[in-house]
């Protein structure tokens, strides 16, 4: 029984980094361009990993997003800040990694603690998708601040009301997103198999 279960949850994994690696390379799978940024949908699957698998698993698969975000930057950049900003690990890889950490230890206090699982993933998927957005857009700010007013054709004292702006037109929808899909991709898998119960 345990080795059945391990073995499913590596092909589950397995198939969440596959998933991962694709939406990391091609366009409208994972994220959005728009040609000023991209938004992302890539983190609902880090989410899924998070909830399914559990922190640990999260994390990798998040780390699989941050390696694939690296390498779409330098070969075929999206976006005028991409070449700049997401060749950096620090910014493209720890918050990735940080969403399914995240994630997977919000929906286990709540599956622990309370007996409300759905709410537990609604909750996990918006603070996975607010740590990536918040925590990349700080970042950003923090060790990027000229670059980011050259490339947005701003100054720099007035980045943070335009940071605000993009929480404000990529984080919010994509947090939706996540609310809305990451629960029922997970219910799915869950329900699907009583290994993961």
């Amino acid at each position: 029984m345990m080795q059945k279960k391990k073995a499913y949850k590596t092909a589950i994994l397995g198939i969440l980094m596959a998933i991962i690696f694709v939406q990391s390379m091609v366009p409208f799978l994972g994220f959005i361009p728009t040609g000023f940024v991209n938004i992302t949908i890539i983190h609902i699957t880090v989410i899924v990993a998070g909830i399914v698998l559990g922190p640990v698993d999260g994390g990798i698969v998040g780390l699989v997003w941050g390696i694939g975000t690296i390498i779409r930057a330098l070969t075929s950049p999206t976006s005028i800040i991409d070449t700049t900003v997401f060749t950096n690990p620090v910014i493209a890889i720890l918050p990735r990694v940080l969403v399914g950490l995240i994630a997977g230890w919000i929906y286990l206090w709540f599956k622990n603690h309370t007996k409300q699982q759905v709410v537990g993933m609604g909750v996990s998927a918006a603070i996975g998708s607010l740590t990536n957005t918040v925590l990349v857009l700080v970042l950003m700010r923090v060790m990027y601040s000229s670059t980011m007013a050259k490339a947005y054709g701003t100054q720099t004292d007035l980045l943070n009301k335009l940071l605000l702006v993009i929480v404000g037109t990529n984080g919010v929808p994509e947090m939706i997103a996540a609310i809305i899909i990451a629960p029922a991709i997970s219910m799915a898998i869950l329900k699907s198999n009583k290994f993961l119960k």
